[in-house]
């Protein structure tokens, strides 16, 4: 018999913009168990359909509509949304958006500094003062060399901007700006600090800096670091209410975020989440620690240290080793008839199945698994519409395994 989830997701049609898709159904069976999976568009293709605070540079992170559409379904008001993969922050700033009070937790400290300012945030006029009140001045050179990324000036103002932060209160308005420079350190326009360099959710290292510049014939112009941050803070609270303000201060106030191992949350009560939405880190495809070194440095984060801790397994085994201690965490602190949505995404042009490891993974720490959930988008043929090799070739697809306890 089919339970109220798998009814509504047989029964989903999407719509947009005159067309619609209806739901295709199937079973798979994995570890002896018959798994029903659903397969459609269940959300928006569309770049910057979300809400303007969640416009933060992430690398490997998902759209705020995937997080939306579980939380909205499986959730009501004041009820507890988790992430143990936190990164940017997508799914607890889409449930704060949402009504929900949330937990996060990453063992990369930059996630809280990208995060928790976007639900404390501060009046427009306060972020202009406070640009006003810190005394950019000229500086001996840094500990590493970044001439290759910052003009002298630039750099400068940046090395001002990271002395006044360190010396700082941790207020709203300076959490706020230190999440802003974080985030517009570099990239690949004049919107950010540096010369034309990797998109802004990665940063090179300076000997490839270096060789991006002499194969682009540039080096870095002048940046102007306040008027940046005042340009960035306006596109991010564009689309934020009054009472949207209000409401994120109000939820921040019992916010809880943690730094660390996804498998040892002691600190958050057994029972207590209502619904998790996450998406892991995947065997070694994405460099975490590489990526961010330079806002790292912004922040005076060990980024090797930080690195050493975060899981990049190179085999499915070392990755399912790693996800069977987060499940059993997963399992303790989920409310009965509470819900797990994991999403893993297409890995290695589909040859690896992570979801289907998934399910074992969920059943082995004593969820049952409702679905397998594909968000597939940008269909070629119709024709072909379901086929494997389709999901696997340039559509941007989601997996998503989804358990209750």
């Amino acid at each position: 018999m089919k339970s109220s989830l798998q009814n509504y997701l047989t029964n989903f049609i999407f719509q947009e913009e005159g067309r619609q898709s209806r739901t295709h159904g199937e079973k798979t069976v994995i570890g002896g168990q018959t798994i029903p999976k659903f397969i459609n568009e269940f959300w928006t293709s569309k770049q910057r359909q979300a809400h303007s605070l969640h416009e933060v540079s992430y690398r490997a992170c998902f759209k705020p509509q995937l997080p939306r559409f579980f939380i909205e379904l499986l959730t009501k008001e004041n009820d507890v949304v988790y992430d143990p993969f936190s990164g940017r922050g997508t799914t607890i700033l889409e449930a704060a958006l949402l009504g929900r009070n949330i937990v996060a937790n990453d063992i990369n400290p930059l996630s809280k500094i990208l995060s928790l300012s976007r639900l404390n945030i501060p009046a427009e006029i306060d972020i202009d003062r406070r640009l006003d009140d810190i005394p950019f001045r000229k500086h001996k050179k840094p500990d590493i060399d970044l001439s290759m990324f910052f003009h002298e000036e630039t750099l400068h103002e940046i090395l001002s901007l990271k002395a006044y932060l360190q010396k700082s209160d941790n207020d709203a308005v300076t959490s706020w700006i230190r999440m802003i420079a974080t985030n517009r350190l570099t990239g690949h326009s004049k919107g950010f600090f540096s010369v034309y360099t990797l998109p802004p959710n990665q940063a090179t290292s300076q000997e490839s800096q270096k060789k991006i510049n002499k194969i682009r014939n540039q080096k870095p112009e002048y940046r102007d670091v306040r008027k940046i941050i005042v340009k960035k803070s306006k596109q991010l609270l564009k689309d934020v209410t009054a009472d949207q303000q209000k409401n994120l201060r109000a939820i921040a106030k019992h916010a809880r975020f943690f730094t660390g191992d996804a498998r040892e949350t002691e600190k958050i009560l057994s029972g207590s989440i209502q619904l998790t939405v996450t998406s892991p880190p995947f065997l070694d495809v994405v460099q975490y620690a590489q990526d961010n070194w330079l806002r790292c440095w912004f922040n005076g984060i060990d980024a090797k240290k930080i690195g050493k801790n975060i899981t990049m397994s190179k085999t499915v085994d070392e990755w399912s080793r790693v996800m069977g201690g987060v499940f059993n965490e997963l399992y303790r602190i989920t409310k009965k008839n509470g819900w797990v949505a994991f999403e893993v995404g297409e890995i290695r042009n589909g040859k690896v199945k992570l979801d289907e490891y998934v399910v074992q993974l969920g059943a082995a720490s004593g969820f049952t698994c409702e679905a397998i959930m594909v968000n597939s988008q940008q269909f070629t043929k119709t024709a072909n519409i379901w086929g494997i090799s389709n999901n696997a070739r340039g559509t941007n697809t989601n997996r998503i395994v989804i358990f209750r306890k």
